[in-house]
Formats: C-alpha cells, sequence, structure tokens
C-alpha cells in the first residue's frame, strides 16, 4: 500500500498527517556534520552517491519522516547545461561563464553529470523501506536562471529581471534550454525510484505579475505537461515561494497536483482561496522552528486546523535552518503526530 504521503499527494484526506521538512536532510543534523567533516566540499558530496544516499536516509531514521527528499542541489541543472559550478565556503554557489556576458549557445552540455543523482536515487529507494515517500526535485526555471545569469544569488534578482525586459527573445532562450534539461532531469530521477517531485521556485516572489505569467507559470505548465505524459500517475508538488495571491493563478495554469505555501501565506486564506480537494503542503515558518516553545506549538495546529477539510502535508514555509535544534523538531513532530481530524 503507498504511504500516507503519497496518498496524500493524491488526493486523500486521511484522519492524520504526513510530514517532511524543506532541507531535512542536512547542517542541523549532527550524523550529517560528521559525515561532511570527512569529505571534502558540498558538491563532492552529491556526488558521491553512497555519502548523497546516506544523507538522505539520516532524517529518517532520526525522525521518521514520511517523506525523503533527495540530497541534491537546484543548481546540478545548469551544471549538466555546461556551466561550472562551485559552492564557496561562506558565500554559497557560484556559477561561470555567467549568461549575463556570455552566450547559452557557448556553454556545452555535459549529460552526465546528471548520471550520479540518479544513482543516489536508486540507492535511497533500495535502503528507504515501505510506507515512506522518495522525493525527487529540481529548482524551476526561473530560479534556476537567475543563478545562471548572475552566477550567483542575490537579494532582488536584478540582473536577470533586467535582462529579461531588455532581451526577452534571448532569456526565452535561457528558459527553455532549462525547461528541455529539468524534463529529462525530473524523469530520470523517476525512473531511477523517485515517487513525486517538487519544482523549487525560490525567487519567484520577485516578479511583477506579467512577468510571473511568463517566467515562472508557464514553463512550469510545460514541465508538468511533459512529465504527466510520461508519467500520468506522477504527483507534481510546485513551490512558488513568494508567490502572495498569484498562487491562485499558478494552481489554474500550471497543472500541478499540490501547492507548497511559504510562511508569508495566511493558512485560512489559502484554505478558502485555492481549489477544493487540492493537495497543500506547508508552511509553518522556519525561524519559529527555531525559536521552538509554546508559540511553536500553538501555530502548528492552526495551520493543521485551518487545513482540515483537504489533503495536507505538513512542512515548512522554506527549509530548516542549520541551528534549528534537534529537540525543535521533534517537539514539532509530537504536534502532528498527535493531531487528528
Amino acid at each position: 500500500m503507498p504511504g500516507l504521503l503519497l496518498r496524500t499527494l493524491c488526493g486523500e484526506n486521511a484522519s492524520e498527517r504526513p510530514i517532511w521538512l524543506m532541507r531535512q536532510a542536512g547542517r542541523y543534523l549532527p550524523e550529517y556534520r560528521a559525515l561532511r567533516a570527512q569529505r571534502e566540499g558540498f558538491l563532492g558530496l552529491v556526488y558521491d552517491s553512497d555519502a548523497a544516499a546516506e544523507i538522505t536516509l539520516q532524517p529518517i531514521r532520526r525522525f521518521g519522516f514520511d517523506g525523503a527528499i533527495l540530497f541534491s542541489d537546484i543548481l546540478i541543472v545548469p551544471y549538466a547545461m555546461g556551466q561550472d559550478l562551485e559552492f564557496l565556503a561562506g558565500e554559497g554557489p557560484r556559477l561561470s561563464p555567467r549568461l549575463i556576458d556570455h552566450a547559452l549557445d557557448g556553454l556545452h552540455a555535459v549529460p552526465q553529470r546528471l548520471t550520479p543523482i540518479y544513482d543516489t536515487v536508486a540507492k535511497v529507494k533500495a535502503g528507504l523501506g515501505g510506507g515512506r515517500t522518495l522525493l525527487g526535485f529540481a529548482g524551476s526555471p526561473w530560479t534556476v536562471a537567475t543563478y545562471m545569469v548572475a552566477g550567483q544569488g542575490s537579494r532582488d534578482q536584478h540582473e536577470t529581471r533586467a535582462l529579461a525586459y531588455r532581451d526577452p527573445q534571448a532569456f526565452q532562450a535561457i528558459i527553455d534550454a532549462i525547461v528541455t534539461v529539468t524534463i529529462d532531469y525530473l524523469a530520470g530521477q523517476v525512473v531511477a525510484g523517485a515517487e513525486a517531485v517538487q519544482l523549487f521556485d525560490s525567487w519567484a516572489g520577485s516578479l511583477a505579475p506579467a512577468e510571473f505569467a511568463r517566467w515562472v507559470i508557464a514553463p512550469n505548465a510545460t514541465i508538468t505537461a511533459a512529465l504527466k505524459s510520461r508519467f500520468p500517475d506522477l504527483p507534481i508538488i510546485g513551490f512558488p515561494k513568494g508567490a502572495g495571491e498569484k498562487l491562485t493563478a499558478y494552481v489554474a495554469e500550471t497543472g500541478v497536483d499540490a501547492v507548497a505555501l511559504d510562511e508569508t501565506i495566511d493558512p485560512a486564506w489559502a484554505a478558502k482561496a485555492l481549489p477544493a480537494g487540492l493537495p497543500v503542503q506547508g508552511n509553518l515558518d522556519p525561524l519559529l522552528l527555531l525559536a521552538g516553545g509554546s508559540e511553536l506549538e500553538r501555530r502548528a495546529r492552526y495551520i493543521l486546523d485551518c487545513f482540515a477539510d483537504r489533503p495536507h502535508v505538513f512542512n515548512l514555509g522554506h527549509g530548516i535552518g542549520q541551528y534549528t535544534p534537534v529537540e525543535h523538531v521533534e517537539q514539532l513532530l509530537a504536534v502532528v503526530r498527535g493531531w487528528r481530524h
């Protein structure tokens, strides 16, 4: 029988709620830090399939989450498209050459850079056991493009937004190229064993409505349709962080099966505004999990109660913070596991 998370993503409104947390495999866990200390660099961990599979499974062993999210990075796609990728200590990822001053057709694709990720998926699937759902993921084209253009993350994505205004045809070519690779990348994860996938659009909130429609909704609709044509029963979760009231258009026009909500969305509004029966995911503030205490429990119950009448996957509004105490995760789990409707 499929696990609770997979059933929920397929539209079942069970009396209990599945839970997984974005970035649940990572730096807040002592077992991750111990493994990281034995390896050289983040990218080396991602490309060591044994290590990446072990990291993916660590939070499952410790907490018994309903879903395991692949340990990887959204910038594997531009890396496979031919940009160089490095992670600088204390500064984050860097891609080169930057597409703000380098032509897209000057990149030489290296598709074999995706193969170790599929190996990781297969190894996680073999070690996951019954009742747990394996989640694959990719960055959505807009967010991936912001890194490809600027070479790194930025607060307001100004270089990428300006390029999209100044030369929409050139920027459309970048988006289209990302879409093509992303479809094949996610399909490869599914073939290797992923049972559901999530599209992360971490910078979707920086766009005005017309640009949101062109650079967020349209590419994600293309990816969703292509995956559905290959895997009709595959649940696809869309996560357009910062979308706000544009969520309703995103859900209606992308065709995603479930939508993840960031912490700025009022669950009471979402429960009324989103289509009845649509599975939702979220949306506890990661900083509240960091803080812990009675407010953490109160807010978690509020979210659970707001979504009592629809399928709901409990999660954070974004990734778990590096310094989050393990005890606070256990506190949250007790609340979610104890809730029934």
